[in-house]
């Protein structure tokens, strides 16, 4: 520009028609708002930006927590299912100890009456027994 025409704009000049100053005033306007405009839109574009970083970080560590978490549970499983092996098989063992302490009841009410049929046919007086009934 020349500075006759910095000086001409700088002064209301008489040749400056209301619609070129109204022109210049809107296009000055314009300038500004899409200067705010870009503005605003770089600060949320910024955020934004920030927040999908944020989001693709998180993303990866959910992924790696999942993958560990996959890991742990199979562990976890194969453990349980030792766990229920041994119970069945302790299960079974209070069984079978069960039906053995059972039997030497059984036996001993046997060996009882046995011992007190022989006391019968021999004659003999009644004795109190190892097992402190008096017959």
């Amino acid at each position: 520009m020349s500075t006759e025409a910095t000086s001409s704009t700088a002064v209301s000049s008489p040749a400056l028609t209301t619609n070129e100053e109204s022109a210049r005033r809107t296009a000055e306007a314009r300038d500004a708002v899409t200067a705010t405009l870009s503005s605003v839109g770089s600060s949320y574009d910024a955020d934004l930006q920030r927040r999908v970083a944020d989001l693709h970080a998180n993303s990866k560590s959910i992924e790696q927590q999942e993958k560990e978490l996959k890991k742990h549970t199979a562990a976890l499983a194969k453990e349980t299912v030792k766990w229920e092996k041994l119970v069945d098989s302790s299960t079974k063992k209070l069984k079978e100890f069960g039906d053995v302490q059972n039997w030497a009841e059984v036996m001993e009410r046997d060996l009882l009456v046995l011992e007190e049929t022989m006391r019968l046919v021999e004659g003999r007086p009644e004795v109190e027994s190892a097992s402190g009934t008096g017959g």
